[in-house]
């Protein structure tokens, strides 16, 4: 092989391996999305093999907007603390893709499937300690939480009165990710928890919703607000998203993804 042959050669290399880094998307940002918008990528990336999508482990919420604005993500994560100043500042645009419930959910060990408001106050408290206490098997209950920064904390004190200015019993088990709570949910017997209903539609029976006093988080009643316990799914985006991340966010708002969203326990806007 000449040596002009093999020049052009790498040249061409180079040029199809910068084209390929310039068709992939990456998604960043809060870890209570991160699993609706790992479902949303491999269902688009079933359909389209390119662009390709990725999804990072979890950024907060500066940090999130930061790496959009500096071209280290395309799309960041976010369900709260999305300040309009920022959004103006970087020139970015958000867009809500779906709504979702906060539950509390438990070990598929636990055989109940409705609890009360003031039945959560008391086991967060530590009034309650067991199941049998609550109708179900003589065993302690082990609560996991999320730190008081995070969206689902934040939502069930605004919504539920007892939890307002409830000081949660010291053994408390506080879990920093989405993931770790959905780990901790379907490996820990007898456990309870918040998470959303993303983490229980995909985690294959091992974790269970609670219907809020007497009212099951069913997309019908999140769309019509008689469950109280939700979040917002938003994707945080330049003014300007390039055409790999405009043919991705077609697809989230398409028919298509309305039907990934409804599958991974959300409600779709439409």
């Amino acid at each position: 092989m000449t040596h002009a042959l093999v020049t052009v050669t790498l040249l061409l290399a180079l040029g199809v391996q910068a084209a390929w880094g310039a068709e992939t998307i990456i998604l960043d940002g809060s870890t209570g999305m991160l699993p609706l918008a790992t479902a949303l990528g491999k269902a688009f990336q079933e359909k389209f093999p390119d662009p390709r999508v990725e999804l990072g482990k979890g950024l907060g919420t500066g940090a999130r907007l930061r790496a959009l604005t500096e071209g280290k993500i395309q799309i960041a994560l976010a369900s709260h603390g999305v300040k309009p100043e920022d959004v103006r500042k970087g020139n970015l645009k958000v867009i809500e893709i779906a709504k979702g419930a906060i539950v509390f959910a438990v070990n598929a060990s636990v055989p109940l499937a409705d609890i009360a408001e003031s039945q959560v106050c008391d086991i967060y408290s530590g009034k309650v300690r067991g199941w049998q206490f609550l109708g179900g098997p003589d065993s302690p209950i082990a609560v996991l939480t999320r730190p008081p920064t995070e969206v689902d904390p934040q939502v069930i004190r605004e919504k539920l009165a007892c939890f307002k200015d409830l000081k949660e019993m010291d053994t408390v088990r506080v879990l920093a990710r989405g993931g770790d709570m959905a780990r901790g949910l379907a490996e820990t017997p007898h456990a309870i928890g918040m998470t959303s209903m993303t983490v229980v539609e995909q985690s294959r029976g091992q974790v269970k919703a609670l219907a809020l006093g007497s009212v099951p988080p069913t997309p019908e009643n999140v769309k019509s607000g008689r469950y109280r316990l939700t979040r917002d799914f938003l994707f945080v985006v330049t003014a300007e998203p390039g055409l790999a991340v405009k043919k991705f966010l077609d697809f989230v708002l398409s028919l298509d993804g309305d039907r990934v969203i409804l599958a991974n326990g959300a409600v779709p806007l439409r």
